[in-house]
Parts: structure tokens; sequence; C-alpha cells
């Protein structure tokens, strides 16, 4: 009998130390959302240029002539009569912007622009004024080109991305890296944000759907996710493998013992009848 309350007692002990935690479910509570909540949580979100990003800032207009002063090569240097050049991959970056630690950029022709802290729309509002003083058909594109987020701890698939599209949210951030993994402390999601040169960490909880009103549900380029891991696999990280061996070893040991008091037990039962 005291062997089988010893097994008991250290089979609970085991159980408790390996059992998957219960907050593995995102978003909980939110079918108890009112409509009130709800609208609270829609939000809009524009990216807006930073010190460091490279812009891709490219201008046409119907009159090829008037807009070529502000294109670097090819399109600054063709002859009249011939065709226009395609952008490749090897002739793109010779429209590729930094946007320096001052916020400004060097455009041909317009010089020194402030741009750090202006959204995607806004540049492109304020340089097609600029430009259409001496080309009124002018239009400007202007895109981030190093828009790149990272994440990395409890995932499936830690990496840095780059982003194609001007907007993308920490929950498009974990469906790219595979979603957490089981032993992912989900309430313990930490945004690590660089603002123009100020550091800023966030903590996020996954499991509350408050997080969808959250100002850093969006992500800003260079944004760094890391997830924590889970109690459990805390206590993991403490053992050695020879560590885990002894466990091993002990609970064999016990479960053979479990088995032994068992059949005491039985013996003992059919003896007294």
């Amino acid at each position: 009998m005291k062997y089988f309350f010893l097994t008991v007692v250290f089979s609970m002990l085991l159980f408790n130390s390996c059992r998957t935690p219960k907050d593995v479910s995102y978003f909980q509570g939110i079918e108890n959302l009112t409509e009130d909540q709800k609208q609270a949580m829609a939000q809009k979100y524009v990216p807006r240029i930073c010190i460091d990003d490279v812009l891709i800032i490219n201008i046409t207009s119907p009159d090829r002539e008037s807009v070529a002063p502000f294109t670097p090569p090819p399109y600054g240097y063709y002859l009249p009569g011939e065709a226009e050049i395609g952008i490749s991959a090897t002739t793109q970056n010779l429209f590729t912007y930094i946007v320096y630690e001052d916020g400004f950029i060097n455009f041909p022709i317009l010089g020194r622009i402030h741009v750090a802290g202006m959204t995607v729309n806004e540049t492109i509002r304020m340089m097609e004024e600029k430009v259409r003083e001496s080309a009124p058909t002018a239009v400007v594109n202007v895109q981030i080109a190093n828009f790149k987020v990272g994440i990395f701890g409890e995932v499936k698939l830690a990496n840095l991305y780059t982003i194609k599209t001007p907007r993308i949210s920490i929950l498009d951030l974990i469906s790219m890296a595979g979603d957490l993994t089981i032993m992912a402390d989900r309430k313990n999601v930490w945004l690590l944000r660089d603002n123009n040169g100020e550091k800023e960490q966030v903590c996020m909880d996954l499991t509350d759907p408050a997080i969808f009103a959250s100002p850093y549900y969006y992500l800003q380029q260079n944004d760094m996710v890391y997830v924590m891991p889970n109690k459990a696999q805390k206590r993991n990280s403490r053992y050695s493998n020879e560590d885990n061996f002894r466990i091993s070893m002990i609970s064999v040991i016990v479960s053979s013992l479990s088995a032994i008091s068992s059949a005491i037990l039985t013996i003992r039962a059919q003896n007294r009848n």
C-alpha cells in the first residue's frame, strides 16, 4: 500500500509538470463581444516612412521629355524617338533613395526633400506638386523597398520576412511563420520597435480579442516579434540530456513499482476471499 501511494503521488507530479497549458486558444471570448466593442476594434493603418527606409520613386508622364530631368538613367538619357527602356532587376536600384538620419532624401532637380514621418500617399502628393511646376502631366509613384519584419521564439518558422504589401498585422506575420508552437506563451508576445531611433517594447496578449483594437496590431517596417515560451517549456529547458535520462529511468521504475503494487494488492484480495 505504501508503494502504491508513492506511485500515485509521483505520477501526479509528472502529469502536472508535463501537461499542456490551457491558454492555447486565440481571442478567447470573442463570440461574446458587443457590436460597440466590435466597432471599436475596426481600425485603419497606413505605414509611415522612417529613417533608413529605401524608397523606389518613379516619375512618368505622356510627355517624357518634361520628366526626363527628374529620372535617373536609363530614362534620363534616352534620345528622342527611341523606345523607352523598361526597369529591370539590374536597373531598379538606380531609382532608389535612402531616407537619411535627418529624414531627408536627395532627389534630382528637387534637391533635399523631407519625407520621414509621412505616409506614401502624402509623399506622392507633395512630390507631384513640386514636379508639376515644370511637368504638368507628371505622375509620381513611391514604394517602400525594404519593408521587412521578423519573428522568432516559439514559432514554427522563425525568419525575417520581406513584405510586398504596404500593410501587415501581427496575425499575418504569425501565419507566415507557420503559427505559434504549442509551447508558446500566447499571453506574452513581445513587439520590439524602433521609432526613428527610439526603442519601444510592447507586450501583447493573443488570447484577448482586444488585440484587434491595439495600436500595435499592424506592424511597421523593421518590427521584430518575439514569442516567449510558456512555463512548461521554461521548466523543460532547465534539464540536461542526463537529467532527462534520469527522469525517464525513474518513470520506468515507478511504472514497474506500480504494476508490482497492483499485483500484490490483487493477490491479497484473492487470498482474503
